[in-house]
């Protein structure tokens, strides 16, 4: 919860200083930031309701618990940020074609979005590192965000600039074209993470198998038991939120005892569960066929029970 607090705070601050900065200086890059911002808040609140209730355990109506809420959070914020990046491009462009009285006081424009640079970057990557930390998608969202922020807040830094240069060289006319060149760069910056973001929560939506890094930590943990049971098949992943499922099919010989074999199905689900975080991990025991090499060999079954 202390990423959700300091991505409501950062949020809070940028709404204030955007929305001071838009009725001085009337720009329509600051509003496209602004927007931004007002999503990011609204995101914030709902982000902490999805980190509350993805916490919450199984219960009757949702069998695997509620991570899948945090999938929702990001898929949300792909649509709303989406949407906003196509309505201020349509904006720019009419302000190309109908160019307005420019920018006021770019001076002040420039510190506001100077400090928004500084805002965006540290909570981006405070809570990068935490949504890391926890493996969380909905935290990890939230960081890129900030990161996505940043760099809108770097282009329209520049933007400022580039209008004070323009104006002390005496080509004001050529300054107000500025402003919606900015804000198409800012719609685009917003658009292209956005669409990726807005991908990866639907395939996680969908059931999509834990990431490479997990699957190979419970490839590495069955090679850790090899010698322990026949032969294993039916491995089944998925995730949801930051809660990991994995379902493994494991073969046993037909005599060995009920006990032993759910010993050593218990030291393979813990194994798997230490090197999986936020992992739910079942182990289905099925007797074997008596088709290996061992029987047509009438040879012993170096897993059977000593």
């Amino acid at each position: 919860m202390v990423a959700v607090r300091v991505s409501l705070i950062c949020n809070v601050i940028l709404f204030t200083i955007k929305l001071i900065t838009l009725l001085i200086v009337n720009s329509l890059a600051v509003a496209a930031d602004l927007g931004i911002s007002a999503i990011a808040l609204g995101v914030s609140g709902i982000l902490y309701y999805a980190i509350k209730m993805s916490n919450r355990p199984a219960d009757l109506l949702h069998n695997y618990g509620y991570g899948k809420i945090e999938n929702v959070t990001e898929a949300i914020e792909g649509i709303v940020l989406i949407g906003l990046a196509l309505a201020m491009s349509v904006q720019a462009i009419l302000t190309l074609v109908w160019p307005g009285d420019g920018l006021h006081a770019p001076v002040i424009g420039f510190a506001t979005s100077f400090l928004g640079i500084i805002i965006n970057f540290w909570g981006a990557r405070f809570i990068t590192k935490l949504g890391e930390a926890h493996a969380s998608p909905a935290l990890k969202a939230e960081g890129l965000h900030f990161r996505l922020e940043g760099f809108i807040s770097l282009s329209i830094t520049i933007a400022f600039a580039v209008v004070m240069i323009l104006d002390a060289a005496g080509f004001v006319t050529l300054a107000r074209y500025v402003d919606p060149l900015a804000t198409l760069l800012v719609s685009a910056i917003i658009t292209v993470p956005s669409v990726r973001l807005l991908k990866e929560a639907f395939m996680k939506l969908l059931d999509a198998s834990i990431g490479e890094t997990s699957q190979m930590g419970v490839i590495k943990a069955l090679a850790a038991h090899y010698d322990r049971y026949c032969d294993f098949d039916s491995i089944r992943t998925r995730s949801a939120g930051r809660r990991q499922f994995v379902d493994i099919h494991l073969v046993m010989p037909d005599s060995l005892s009920v006990k032993k074999a759910h010993a050593i199905a218990t030291g393979l689900k813990q194994d798997i569960a230490r090197a999986l975080a936020d992992s739910e991990v079942t182990i289905h025991i099925e007797p074997c066929r008596r088709d290996c090499s061992y029987v047509k060999n009438n040879q012993p079954c170096p897993y059977a029970e000593k």
